[in-house]
């Protein structure tokens, strides 16, 4: 019996456009998966997948979930369900300009809080929400690994410690200027 089409959509997905066919055919040929219509059950190979597209075209869109899940013999929820589950996926993209903000116990023991409601307002919109013009992301992150020197922050994938209120509208301005 010939395999399906490589370009075959599973039952009840949307069809993917040409350039997201594209990237997901290379994150499962990149982690061992090597059509996305004839399973072989490489589970395994979820979160590399994920990662590989978030890294490519900045979110992992809706869309993909079901093409992933017959790729790797998973259910749409199983898939769904880790792309949810961690904080770092994104299911729309991201603006210009990202803002992470640790809120993790160590960050929160030394006001991560409340420096989460003054960046909201610094910079112009909710966490987990990007501002109106897409000029910036504000992201809750979950440990960036700086807890001796927190709360601490990411700024366009560059660190930042010891961050103050006066640090988060150093960070607003800077954003606006480049």
């Amino acid at each position: 019996m010939p395999s399906p089409a490589p370009s075959a959509v599973p039952p009840g997905a949307a069809p993917l456009s040409d350039d997201l066919q594209a990237a997901l055919a290379r994150a499962l040929a990149g982690h061992g998966v090597f059509t996305p219509d004839v399973p072989n059950g490489a589970a395994t190979a979820l979160l590399p997948i994920l990662h590989h597209l978030q890294d490519e075209i900045g979110f992992v869109p809706p869309v993909v979930v079901p093409h992933i899940a017959r790729a790797l013999n998973l259910s749409r929820a199983e898939v769904h369900g880790v792309v949810t589950y961690y904080h770092h996926f994104r299911d729309a993209p991201a603006g210009r300009r990202v803002v992470q903000l640790c809120q993790a116990e160590a960050c929160r023991a030394c006001g991560g809080e409340a420096l989460m409601a003054h960046a909201s307002k610094a910079l112009g919109c909710e966490p987990g929400a990007t501002r109106a013009d897409g000029g910036v992301t504000l992201e809750a992150a979950y440990c960036l690994g700086l807890c001796a020197i927190g709360p601490s922050a990411m700024v366009d994938g560059e660190p930042v410690a010891r961050v103050t209120t006066t640090a988060i509208d150093a960070i607003a301005r800077s954003l606006e200027t480049r």
